[in-house]
């Protein structure tokens, strides 16, 4: 006993307050006494499995088989240290916090037996309350203690947390008044009446519009108090902007009573009124956006954004990502925690929607963090008509929140008050940590899936519980009666007066013949205009001045001389100095660098991720060098603008959907920055098809949202197989209608050059759809000298310059790297009689300066388009609808396959040779039509 001789003299509060410490983070305690503990919980766990120790002092095996008599009142107090660890990690599966279902049963359970205590135990005290904040105590009164902070109407999970500083202040903050509220009678009267205007906006729109499709927020009501203080709280801590993204669930509510819509342009929405604008298509009520200032009580405005979303469960949640990140980049550079992004989820659409997990991912990282988001869960256990038990997997709908350590409240619905205490909890620590934290709001949905729906067809036992149950503002109303904090018809009366101006708001309403829908964000957006499609085609200035190209040049073609970098990384520069400043010859990568850096010099700010795009997928970029021995990064584009990091470039997870959501949301909040996604490859962004389809494609019709995204998608039939020839243009080519989008299959450096800055000269913005080279980032041919670029322009369409006119007979559209695989037949085979002519830009089509090149080539009596992909890829079929001289055309392509491009290189390369012989010798078979003959 000499080494642990001091277990006898020691205080015992010193012990349990280190033992629990050992409990939360085992390598925070010093390893001697690690060591200690580790052979006492085996010991204890050894003496459990037989007879009960029942002497004063006790023999246990430590380590190495040694024993150490430890005294039973120090073994007992470390047992009442477990019971408390127990109920901090497992408390929350034994709360109140499921208002119209009984819980599940969980084992091992609480009860005194799991910790090797007794109900003899009851009344003896322990110094390990101290661990507590409430001093020495009897186990009864600490187990009710605990028992109030963990398994009451707030359940708790945090003891996953590695970081000792977070689970001590979340353990500090839940020990304040047991973890429960503590409201004066203001706060209470004010808590009951949001809970009133949530209840009271509900019933308002059931009476009025019978039927209709409202997602009513009925049985999750107390989410309306909880954002109400959240905003009020947040303005006292100095958060200036809210960006928030909701699905259907009671978005109509919180844009009326949190965001301040007004409730007559709600109304004029239920009545489906024609829209204002003849140009724009509008979109059901409970998806489009809303903007506007809030006046807190403390007298600061906070600017309220809530995104449009569409149907697409977890979707706006990306959006809602980079959003947040652009204004704090664009307005809030030193301070994130001013911007604060939320995200509102439905139960079985946050556990099953993969999205979720690649936000979570982002959370941190550098190219994506927002400084925490405050995720809350609208959760009526039921998805659709879908039981949570066939949901998910999982134990809660938020353990996706393990992934980042964040804390998870649950928290019962129905208890107003706890509902509003979480929700400063979830305030209070992203602001101090700058982590996400996640608010799990279990309550019910009155109704079915919409208001037209018929629940119990597939949950009658539930539903005939939610049919007794009260809404969350009787509930409160009764327990504040009997506090004597209101009286008996205070609630009718606050019903009665909101329900008035409801009626007034609907009054207005039915004298406006129209519905105005207020552009989203509207405030970034000033000076720019919504246009169409003839005034895309309008030629803009691109022309940027020699010598301050010259001087972009400079900067990026000189590496800091006090710094050493690989051999090949000193070539690579030192290669493209000489092309600019000795061959006049700009290869790809030296177009788009250039182009970054005229802007950057103009003031704009550019913006680029995706997956390895700092040094480039086919090694072409390299905008970030690395220095070799420290790693430290040399951006040269960071030394081109007066703004520090007005260049920013970041390698993304491997992430499509998550992160084209997020940098559509980032170029939707920031207009003057050229926000760019590459994919990988091409092949690879519809794993984003959600956001193509719903937002880029279609936002401005559905939402009156411009956006300027640029995606870059490498794009070209080179042998690598079905995933790595094709973007699918065919896909976005469909999408394209009236004035939605830019689409491009550029083939020159100087066009991309100039295409890149028309994005940011025009004044609007529209989403740009560029296939990308691979091969001809190295191609001879593929370069344009520093005229082209100091004083061209884009160019739509690209004539054959080289032709003479007189003697062409075969007239040849084509796009973009298919080009120089025409061209090399061409000039193998002097070929003078066949005109090549590259469509650079596919939408809008230049369909007049296409005709008036037919028209050029009068001697030529067959004209073609001329494609790599097979007949029912690629860009044929986007010109059968577009062109109107389409039909004079004759196809060469390959023929029609399912899959993009064959898998065996030899059979790719004979497929592709067939188009090409085609091209030229038209008596050749049509390829596109005959059925193949591999053999």
């Amino acid at each position: 006993m000499d080494k642990y001789s001091f277990l006898n003299a020691a205080h015992t509060s010193y012990f349990a307050e280190l033992y629990d410490k050992y409990l939360i983070h085992p390598d925070s305690v010093e390893p001697s006494w690690r060591a200690f503990f580790q052979g006492f919980d085996f010991g204890m766990e050894s003496a459990e499995a037989g007879e009960g120790v029942e002497q004063s002092i006790a023999p246990l095996s430590v380590q190495g088989g040694q024993n150490v008599e430890v005294p039973l009142s120090l073994q007992k107090e470390f047992q009442v240290v477990r019971l408390i660890d127990g109920y901090r990690t497992r408390g929350h599966l034994f709360t109140k916090t499921n208002p119209v279902r009984e819980r599940r049963q969980y084992f091992p359970s609480l009860e005194l037996e799991t910790f090797g205590l007794q109900a003899s135990d009851l009344d003896t005290q322990f110094t390990a309350g101290d661990i507590l904040g409430i001093g020495p105590s009897t186990l009864r009164q600490i187990i009710e203690h605990l028992k109030r902070i963990y398994c009451d109407a707030i359940g708790v999970e945090y003891m996953y947390i590695r970081n000792p500083e977070r689970v001590e202040w979340i353990q500090n903050w839940l020990n304040v008044n047991d973890n429960h509220p503590n409201f004066d009678v203001e706060k209470k009267k004010h808590i009951l009446h949001k809970l009133n205007e949530a209840v009271s906006f509900e019933s308002f729109l059931h009476t009025k519009y019978v039927g209709q499709k409202r997602f009513s927020l009925e049985g999750n009501e107390s989410l309306i108090p909880a954002l109400d203080a959240m905003v009020e709280k947040a303005a006292d801590m100095g958060v200036e902007q809210f960006v928030m993204g909701m699905a259907h669930r009671g978005r109509l509510n919180v844009l009326t009573n949190i965001f301040g819509k007004k409730a007559k342009d709600i109304f004029s929405e239920f009545d489906g009124k024609d829209y204002e604008l003849e140009i724009f298509d509008g979109d059901v009520k409970y998806h489009l956006g809303w903007t506007s200032v809030r006046k807190a009580a403390n007298g600061n405005n906070i600017k309220m954004n809530i995104a449009p979303n569409p149907s697409h469960l977890e979707t706006v949640g990306a959006v809602v990502e980079g959003i947040a990140r652009a204004k704090q980049d664009d307005h809030y550079p030193d301070d994130f925690s001013k911007v604060l992004p939320i995200v509102v989820h439905g139960d079985a659409a946050i556990a099953g929607q993969g999205l979720v997990y690649e936000l979570v991912q982002m959370a941190n990282l550098d190219g994506y963090k927002t400084n925490g988001t405050i995720h809350i869960v609208v959760n009526n256990q039921i998805g659709f008509t879908t039981n949570y038990l066939d949901a998910r997997s999982s134990t809660y709908c938020t353990d996706v929140a393990k992934v980042t350590l964040s804390p998870v409240l649950h928290v019962n619905a129905d208890d107003a008050e706890a509902v509003v205490h979480a929700s400063n909890f979830a305030l209070e620590f992203r602001m101090r940590f700058k982590r996400d934290v996640f608010l799990d709001l279990l309550g019910y949905r009155k109704y079915g899936h919409n208001e037209g729906d018929e629940p119990r067809f597939t949950q009658p036992k539930l539903y005939k519980a939610i049919a007794k149950q009260k809404n969350p503002r009787d509930l409160y109303a009764e327990i504040l009666i009997a506090q004597g904090v209101i009286e008996e018809g205070y609630v009718k009366k606050l019903e009665e007066e909101y329900k008035a101006t409801l009626e007034e708001e609907l009054e207005d309403s039915r004298k406006e013949a129209k519905t105005v829908i207020t552009p989203f964000m509207q405030d970034e957006w000033k000076g720019f205009d919504a246009v169409r499609e003839w005034e895309m085609l309008e030629t803009i200035d691109t022309t940027y001045d020699k010598d301050k190209l010259v001087a972009v040049a400079k900067v990026l073609t000189e590496l800091p001389k006090d710094k050493k970098f690989l051999r090949k990384v000193e070539k690579l520069v030192k290669d493209r100095k000489d092309m600019f400043f000795k061959n006049d010859s700009l290869d790809w990568a030296m177009g788009e660098l250039l182009a970054f850096g005229s802007l950057l010099e103009e003031g704009y700010c550019v913006r680029m991720s995706g997956q390895d795009v700092e040094r480039g997928t086919f090694s072409h970029r390299h905008a970030v060098m690395k220095v070799e021995e420290s790693e430290e990064e040399v951006i040269l584009l960071n030394k081109i603008s007066d703004k520090p990091e007005a260049f920013q470039i970041y390698n993304s997870l491997l992430s499509e959907y998550g992160v084209v959501g997020f940098d559509y949301g980032y170029a939707m909040a920031s207009p003057n920055t050229l926000t760019i996604w590459e994919a990988q490859f091409g092949d690879f962004s519809n794993g984003a098809q959600i956001m193509i389809d719903q937002y880029i494609s279609a936002a401005e019709d559905k939402w009156k949202l411009q956006n300027g995204l640029v995606m870059l998608l490498p794009h070209g039939y080179e042998g690598q197989g079905a995933e790595h020839s094709s973007a699918r243009m065919e896909r976005y080519l469909q999408l394209c209608a009236r004035d939605n989008m830019y689409i491009a299959d550029v083939s020159t450096p100087a066009n991309l050059f100039h295409m890149l800055r028309r994005q940011m000269k025009v004044n609007f913005r529209k989403p740009l759809i560029v296939f990308t080279p691979k091969s001809l980032l190295r191609h001879p041919k593929a370069v344009s000298t520093v005229e082209e670029f100091a004083n061209g322009s884009f160019q739509e369409v690209i004539d054959d310059h080289s032709a003479e006119v007189k003697d062409i007979k075969s007239l040849v559209f084509c796009t973009g790297k298919f080009y120089y695989d025409l061209l090399a037949f061409k000039e193998e085979h002097n070929r003078n009689d066949v005109a090549l002519v590259r469509v650079e830009q596919l939408f809008p089509l230049p369909a007049k300066k296409m005709i008036a090149i037919m028209d050029k080539y009068k001697n030529a009596d067959d004209m073609v388009w001329a494609q790599e992909e097979p007949r029912n890829m690629g860009a044929w079929g986007h010109m059968t609808m577009h062109f109107s001289e389409a039909h004079k055309l004759r196809v060469a392509s390959r023929r029609f396959y399912a899959s993009p491009a064959a898998g065996s290189a030899v059979r790719s390369k004979r497929r592709h040779q067939q188009v090409i012989d085609y091209v030229f010798d038209k008596t050749k078979n049509n390829m596109s039509r005959q059925p193949e003959k591999d053999n």
